[in-house]
């Protein structure tokens, strides 16, 4: 059962490198309560509710491992656990884009996340501005996906959304 939080812990705090895609309907950050050596339980809890007192409806994570998808669940945030699948990107991300658009499709308020938001992730979100047709120029799509999220993508990132079409 989720606990009753008073006071200023009751809106939480918002995840690092939070990052709208489309406002108010898919954002993007880094795994609640960060990665590697600096994850904090607290950290992590709070950045949950942040999200659940700010109406999103799913969370998606893209993180390898099924650690701490237990804490969705205890503050009643449901969620979605599609590990990224970087050496099966024909089949991974044909399914994971067509679920992002059906979600957001339906009024659902998305955010995603890896353990970081880095190059992988920002390619994959870059690739889904494409592959939606919201940017159809690739180039374009790239310099959008680098304002957006303040970061040069590395090869990864930029053969994805190079590739984008692909998957449609």
């Amino acid at each position: 059962m989720a606990q009753k939080l008073r006071g200023k812990w009751a809106a939480g705090i918002q995840p690092k490198n939070f990052t709208w895609v489309i406002k108010d309907r898919f954002a993007v950050c880094e795994r609640p309560g960060g990665f590697g050596d600096g994850h904090r339980r607290v950290r992590r809890q709070e950045e949950i509710i942040w999200l659940r007192e700010n109406g999103f409806d799913v969370v998606v994570s893209l993180i390898q491992a099924s650690h701490n998808l237990h804490n969705y669940e205890e503050l009643q945030l449901p969620y979605r656990h599609r590990p990224l699948q970087t050496d099966e990107l024909e089949t991974y991300l044909p399914a994971l884009y067509r679920e992002l658009d059906d979600l957001i499709g339906a009024g659902s308020r998305v955010v995603m996340h890896g353990e970081e938001l880095g190059d992988r992730v920002v390619g994959v979100v870059g690739g889904w501005i494409r592959w939606k047709g919201l940017v159809e120029d690739p180039t374009d799509a790239i310099t959008m996906t680098e304002q957006l999220t303040g970061r040069k993508l590395d090869p990864f990132a930029r053969q994805v959304i190079m590739r984008a079409d692909e998957f449609r």
